[in-house]
């Protein structure tokens, strides 16, 4: 077993930290721009889908690529690249005069955007199986931070000027690029770097094939994928819904999502653990996914800022499903093939993330004046809540079958729980 590496953790968790931060920067405004170079609220929103979606189809294809390229040339050198790519992305979107030049933006980005696949497989290598879950709960408070910090700037900033965000996060993901060229060791060792890469890693449809290699994550990709288009409705809706319902500027809507990632961040960090002691690992995977629906339903209802931060309460106590199912597919993974796996995972949530932004803003724009002879302004978030539980209920299933040798429902070590 390879030794905890505290120091690499911290590393890593500050590198990822900066990058989301950038993230967060710009989600209050980029619809807003979209809108404005569009021309009108309806063709923004389905806009935006295609422009989020054109970013996924780059992912789909090169973040496999990028997995099996840091399992066999290291970590570091690949979230590097993804930090320089994001930069560029970000000053293109800063300069750009029209649509075309943002969508050369996003296929840049999607294309070097390896941060949260590297990021994953970064965190399995420096942590011991029994201790990943909690360390995943980290790498979720850390996303948090950067969704407290980012948002809440970004909406200050865009207030101030619809593109000045954009300056802002080009010069953070620069910086993060700087400090991690300076500062970042590598976490790949001679001993668990992948072999030789063959032609299959740059086929983009291998790395779902690869999933058929690994028995517990096959029994949930289709699981993943109705809970991933779910979440992308909050992703591509939230803004255009908040704007359109309650006239939100972009500096409440960063203040919201500022809130959203200090509660998640906190639930993360404080909950998984003694979430995981209490209910098992599948009981803690199974609260997160049915508190997630019922955040979906709460959102679709919400006509008041005061429904919607309830709905922000709720959802960050789902949070806490994501770093125990993390935890639990890592340990069924060689460490030699970490970041195949998370470029794996990573290759299913673009595959979603391709269809889940056209199919959240068509929705979107259908019900709110784009065609339905009925107005329903939550329909999408509906949609996401019956997505939500047919996942919750194929996960259950899926989780049901697994191997004895990987459950983790007894309590868990009390000193794991709480270092």
């Amino acid at each position: 077993m390879r030794p905890h590496r505290p120091a690499a953790l911290i590393f890593i968790l500050i590198t990822l930290l900066i990058d989301v931060m950038g993230v967060g920067l710009i989600i209050p405004v980029i619809p807003e721009l979209v809108k404005l170079l569009s021309g009108s609220e309806t063709a923004g929103a389905r806009m935006l889908g295609i422009l989020v979606a054109v970013y996924a189809v780059m992912q789909f294809v090169f973040a496999p690529i990028l997995g099996a390229l840091s399992d066999r040339y290291g970590r570091r050198p690949v979230l590097l690249l993804s930090l320089l790519g994001v930069g560029l992305d970000y000053v293109l979107l800063y300069f750009a005069p029209n649509l075309g030049w943002l969508f050369v933006g996003r296929i840049i980005a999607g294309i070097t955007g390896a941060s949260i696949t590297v990021g994953n497989a970064y965190i399995a290598d420096v942590t011991p199986p029994e201790d990943r879950a909690r360390n995943f709960g980290l790498l979720g408070a850390t996303f948090g931070a950067g969704f407290i910090l980012g948002p809440a700037l970004g909406g200050f900033l865009g207030s101030i000027d619809l593109r000045l965000p954009f300056a802002f996060a080009a010069g953070l993901a620069l910086l993060n690029a700087a400090y991690g060229y300076f500062v970042l060791p590598e976490s790949v060792t001679p001993e668990t770097r992948g072999k030789r890469l063959g032609r299959e890693v740059f086929n983009p449809l291998s790395p779902l094939r690869d999933l058929g290699r690994y028995p517990l994550v096959r029994n949930l990709a289709l699981s993943f994928i109705l809970i991933g288009l779910g979440q992308q409705v909050i992703f591509n809706v939230w803004v255009l819904f908040t704007g359109h319902m309650l006239g939100w500027t972009p500096a409440q809507n960063g203040v919201a999502l500022a809130v959203f990632g200090l509660l998640s961040g906190a639930g993360q960090a404080l909950l998984v653990a003694p979430a995981i002691r209490t209910l098992g690992e599948r009981g803690a995977i199974f609260a997160g996914l049915i508190l997630g629906t019922l955040e979906y339903l709460l959102i679709g209802h919400a006509r008041s800022g005061l429904a919607l931060y309830l709905s922000i309460l709720v959802g960050s106590l789902a949070s806490i499903g994501g770093p125990a199912i993390q935890g639990l597919i890592s340990r069924t993974v060689d460490a030699r093939e970490q970041g195949r796996m998370q470029g794996a995972l990573g290759s299913l949530n673009s595959l979603v993330g391709v269809v889940g932004p056209l199919l959240a803003t068509w929705v979107y724009a259908y019900f709110n004046g784009g065609g339905a002879d009925l107005r329903v302004p939550g329909a999408a978030f509906y949609m996401a809540a019956i997505f939500s539980l047919l996942g919750t209920v194929l996960a259950g299933i899926a989780l049901r079958r697994m191997p004895a040798s990987l459950r983790k429902d007894a309590p868990i070590d009390e000193a794991a729980a709480e270092g």
